[in-house]
């Protein structure tokens, strides 16, 4: 429904000349289904009220309010009428935690003997991650554990790593420093000879529509929805952080984060009766495939939390980032839900990313398939055990569970159904797996080398640099190879036009 200027007028003695900015913002919102116009009046209502708070944060009235405020430092008010506070939204009631008990400082050690654990693709992890989930065994929280056949050595759990733990216990570092990494894949209505007719729109498109690194942030939002859940007025450190949430919503991260475009190739088995499958005739399709996490919002969530367990939870020193928080306690339930809302808002940037694609494309995608990989969830064991498993760079793969395990920017990666092995916790990779550090792989890789392993792929390369180089991971087809009892693969996704961080802009960071 159109905002007409006697609406606008009705919020208060609007100047003149801000009338036709007023309109334009406001019927600019309206035209998009999530803003009625109920909404939009509650948003210009508010930021009347309070100029400056919307002058100095990224949001929809940004400019408006900017003009607005600057009059206010010249002594022109422009107050909000009786009618115009109508439109306040009410004030939200506070968000309750489940406790407000704190969690007391307290020391542990760990079991003499490490509880047995299976190891999927033992010949392809190095000893060090080995080393890691023998220690994640010898906690007296530990119930379970499995090694994915892509593990390496991370902090704490390693990259790879599944561990179940008691079902009130939950360690941040087993989760990981970027809450809700994860993967999203869009296949779409078009043949692969689309890449070869249209390479350059795609490129355009990925340029256009990605941000990546500290620095990443988008100025239009297609659905900013996520930034509404009730969540985000939990705790002191949420809501510190929420309008950087807001301004990098639709980004990506830097390290293994990208946005690519490529050809998915829908296998004939992929439909069985009675399984989840992709419900796609067998065939090749145009496919865009994202990684990435939280961003600031989790990794300064999983930094605050994994060093405050640190401080409750006391280990050796050896397993001193395996430290956990009570979730019967405050911390504990700050962390869950915090960990929750990370996952939520992490989903939210690869559909934003998602959304911009396909719109470029004025196409809309005929399947999604996504997945966290470093999460920490509620579930039951086979023997019936209540517990929370922590998969770090592990890939959910329940029965019947779809995922996706991405290679590298040369490498294939794989759309998966999982087969619900309790053996590994219902879980499988959740990559190739680095086989360099990336130390190791500035001082070892050249650009000459990765630029011939791209030419030879035929893959093109938008930012990108040596510690991502293809040779730097293990070989894909042989850890999936080394899955079979987990998964079943459904299709192969193969890289053709690759989005990530441009070389020089780093964030630290674990994967």
């Amino acid at each position: 429904m159109e905002i007409t200027l006697d609406d606008i007028l009705t919020l208060g003695p609007i100047p003149e000349n801000l009338q036709p900015q007023f309109l334009r913002v406001a019927n600019g919102l309206t035209g998009r289904a999530e803003y009625p116009k109920a909404n939009v009046m509650g948003l210009l209502a508010k930021m009347l009220q309070n100029p400056k708070k919307y002058a100095y944060s990224k949001n929809k009235v940004t400019n408006l309010a900017q003009a607005i405020y600057a009059m206010n430092k010249q002594g022109i008010a422009i107050p909000l009428s009786e009618a115009g506070a109508a439109y306040l939204p009410p004030e939200p009631a506070p968000y309750v935690l489940g406790s407000n008990t704190p969690q007391t400082e307290r020391a542990f050690e760990l079991r003499e003997g490490a509880l047995s654990y299976a190891v999927f693709g033992r010949e392809y992890i190095e000893e060090g991650a080995l080393r890691q989930m023998e220690t994640a065994a010898s906690l007296p929280i530990s119930v379970a554990g499995a090694l994915m056949p892509d593990a390496h050595q991370g902090y704490g759990l390693p990259i790879g790593g599944v561990l179940a733990t008691t079902a009130d216990t939950v360690i941040p570092y087993a989760v990981g420093v970027d809450i809700a990494c994860r993967m999203c894949l869009s296949i779409f209505d078009l043949r692969p000879d689309y890449l070869k007719r249209e390479p350059h729109l795609l490129k355009k498109s990925l340029v256009e529509n990605t941000k990546f690194g500290i620095g990443g942030e988008t100025r239009e939002k297609i659905d900013e929805s996520v930034m509404d859940l009730p969540e985000w007025r939990a705790t002191k450190i949420i809501r510190d952080l929420k309008d950087k949430a807001y301004r990098q919503l639709g980004s990506s991260g830097t390290g293994n984060h990208f946005v690519e475009w490529g050809i998915v190739e829908v296998y004939a088995d992929a439909a069985q009766p009675g399984n989840a499958a992709l419900n796609l005739p067998p065939g090749e399709y145009l496919a865009l495939l994202s990684h990435s996490g939280s961003r600031g919002f989790g990794g300064t969530v999983a930094g605050y939390y994994s060093k405050l367990a640190m401080q409750r939870t006391k280990l050796p020193k050896q397993a001193a980032h395996l430290a956990w928080l009570d979730l019967n306690t405050e911390e504990g339930q700050e962390y869950w839900i915090a960990m929750n809302l990370a996952g939520e808002y992490a989903s939210a940037n690869h559909h934003e990313i998602h959304r911009k694609m396909a719109k470029s494309l004025r196409e809309k995608p005929l399947v999604m398939v996504e997945n966290h990989h470093n999460f920490a969830w509620k579930e039951q064991l086979a023997d019936g055990r209540e517990v929370i498993v922590h998969r770090k760079g592990a890939t959910p793969a329940g029965p019947d569970v779809l995922g996706v395990i991405p290679g590298s920017m040369t490498h294939p990666g794989f759309v998966v159904r999982g087969l619900g092995n309790p053996d590994s916790i219902n879980s499988a990779s959740h990559g190739a797996g680095r086989q360099m550090s990336r130390t190791q792989a500035f001082n070892s890789v050249t650009r000459s080398q990765m630029n011939k392993a791209l030419q030879e792929a035929d893959i093109q390369l938008i930012g990108g640099d040596l510690d991502e180089a293809p040779m730097v991971y293990k070989n894909i087809e042989t850890v999936i190879g080394a899955q079979k009892e987990l998964v079943q693969v459904l299709a192969k996704f193969t890289p053709k036009i690759v989005r990530m961080a441009d070389a020089n802009r780093k964030e630290g960071r674990e994967d």
